[in-house]
């Protein structure tokens, strides 16, 4: 046998043991060296858009960019959002990287932490330095101050309401000089809660929450109650239950089983899943959905149908926490300062304008919120811009096997408390105990943001 065929009979069996050894969110005690990944005539720019508006920006601007660098042609690589993870995983483990990922915040700490992501750092520019929201850098930063990506768009929750519902009952909307209370929202879910037909049954809720999968939800709600569920104690992370963190589940258990005045419907569907049903009157609110979901309102609401958004709501603060879409770059990557002149050309004032705009999300640029596109009354966009300010990053962010813990811990825990197969504190108790299993696993191996 050559040397040749050895390494690679060598390189086909190392890959097959790490892809045994992540089995089961087994993960390995060393990880290999970096490795380059081969040398392609175009670089690869793996996009996540998946809004129709959203995905013909950046194909147009991946068309824009080729025709003004031919000498650093890029090719748009279809990804998606269910599927993306795996893809890195293996991708990495292999060495067969694309160039450019656009990705989530929260979900490339996992990447950083075992260095397959570059350090973007000494290659961003100081007008994306100054000129990007605080908040954004925070959700990529680590504390040795390297940046594991570069943000480009804001995820921020709402709340939609139907504003017929709403005049019908006389509830009078409030503004963001005068933002409700959990207390406010939850009288006025009361008053909008109806039996409509008079059959005995409520056949119209004050409120919808889409509550499938709902850990994210829950947790960048309940940093507005002073909550974190994760702490960090002695360098290392923790998971506390305490009445901050509790306030929140109380309050959504209370408006489903004691008044009613939330629907239960959403147990097992996401807050887009519930927008046809917003549409037919049967909510009135539809809490906790993300800002992009205006898009699908614009787009298919029925004729006569009017909606707005609400501001914040305010429990101790008005803070929302968020997540970042970003776009950063592997180490494995042969042609780095080229793949970070392309996030640069996709991340200036006016293509993060056109991005944002396209998907309907907040846009990482501070000067981009000033623009007049942002600060239109009838689709939402003066809320969700002025809402920015209110925007944090949760004390998960870098919390070893944090993916991991949402998957196996809370979104199970959450489900069947929402189902009232559990009681609050049972619910608090069995997170506790069973996320710092996780936890202790995953720093054992001394994996730290």
């Amino acid at each position: 046998m050559t040397t040749g065929h050895r390494n690679t009979a060598f390189q086909v069996l190392y890959t097959a043991i790490l892809l045994l050894l992540g089995v089961g969110g087994l993960k390995l005690f060393f990880y290999p060296a970096t490795k380059v990944a081969p040398h392609r005539e175009k670089l690869q720019f793996v996009c996540l858009a998946w809004q129709e508006k959203a995905l013909e920006t950046y194909k147009a601007l991946v068309a824009e960019w080729n025709q003004l660098h031919p000498e650093s042609q890029v090719e748009y690589v279809q990804g998606t959002w269910s599927s993306v993870h795996d893809y890195l995983i293996t991708g990495f483990e292999t060495g067969d990287v694309p160039d450019i990922i656009h990705y989530e915040s929260s979900a490339i700490i996992d990447f950083a932490v075992r260095g397959y992501l570059e350090d973007l750092s000494p290659m961003v520019s100081a007008d994306l330095t100054s000129d990007v929201q605080d908040v954004a850098w925070a959700s990529v930063r680590r504390s040795n101050g390297s940046l594991s990506g570069v943000p480009i768009l804001l995820e921020s929750l709402i709340i939609l309401y139907n504003k017929d519902l709403f005049n019908e009952a006389h509830i009078v909307p409030p503004d963001m000089a005068h933002p409700w209370t959990w207390d406010d929202l939850r009288i006025a879910a009361r008053a909008l809660t109806k039996d409509t037909n008079g059959d005995g049954s409520v056949d119209q809720w004050g409120a919808g929450m889409g509550l499938r999968n709902s850990s994210n939800i829950i947790l960048n709600l309940t940093i507005g109650f002073g909550g974190s569920y994760f702490r960090r104690e002695q360098g290392s992370y923790t998971v506390r239950m305490g009445d901050d963190e509790t306030k929140l589940l109380s309050l959504l258990m209370d408006m489903m089983y004691k008044d009613s005045s939330m629907t239960t419907a959403g147990l097992g569907q996401s807050g887009p899943a519930m927008i046809p049903s917003f549409f037919a009157g049967k909510y009135a609110m539809l809490v906790g959905i993300g800002a992009w979901a205006r898009q699908q309102l614009v787009q298919n609401a029925p004729a006569g149908f009017h909606w707005g958004v609400l501001p914040p709501v305010k429990a101790r603060t008005q803070q929302i926490g968020t997540s970042t879409q970003t776009l950063s770059i592997p180490r494995a990557s042969s042609r780095k300062r080229e793949a970070m002149a392309f996030i640069e050309f996709l991340s200036n004032r006016q293509n993060d304008a056109r991005i944002a705009l396209s998907d309907w999300m907040v846009p990482a640029r501070t000067s981009c919120l000033q623009m007049p596109q942002f600060r239109t009354t009838g689709d939402g966009w003066d809320i969700a811009s002025e809402s920015a300010k209110y925007l944090a990053v949760g004390d998960w962010v870098g919390a070893p096997g944090y993916i991991e813990w949402k998957s196996r811990v809370a979104n199970p825990i959450l489900q069947e408390l929402f189902s009232n197969r559990l009681t609050v504190m049972e619910a608090a108790r069995r997170i506790e105990i069973e996320s710092n299993i996780v936890m202790s696993r995953y720093q054992s191996r001394d994996e730290r943001w």
